[in-house]
């Protein structure tokens, strides 16, 4: 990931209804959600979500596919680990081992991450 991928990234993250977006999609795992349950779940209305949706999308960190007559919202765990790994890059000035649990969590953040949810 490079900084201007990362400032986008943070932009997106940087409201509360699209960080809450997020945590939830990650909790969800790969079966991910239909865009009205997490309205529903965020108590918020489908146009607002759908917005929120939309930003998060245009981001990298979240994908969407349909299903029948619903579009199902998937965290991205490669762009989320890629930021995390981002942010780590030049981790605490050559003690890399003060960074490493942060480290392995963004390691595990890739497209093996869905095997390891199953």
């Amino acid at each position: 990931m490079d900084q201007r991928q990362a400032l986008v990234a943070f932009g997106a993250l940087s409201q509360e209804t699209r960080l809450q977006v997020i945590r939830m999609l990650v909790v969800a795992g790969p079966d991910g959600m239909a865009a009205g349950a997490i309205a529903e779940k965020l108590e918020v209305s489908p146009s607002n979500v759908s917005f929120h949706l939309k930003e998060l999308e245009r981001s990298g960190l979240i994908a969407q596919q349909r299903e029948s007559r619903s579009i199902i919202y998937t965290a991205n765990y490669e762009a989320l680990g890629g930021l995390v790994r981002f942010l780590m890059e030049d981790c605490c000035s050559g003690h890399p081992e003060i960074c490493a649990p942060a480290a392995e969590v963004a390691a595990c953040c890739t497209p093996k991450m869905e095997e390891k949810l199953q």
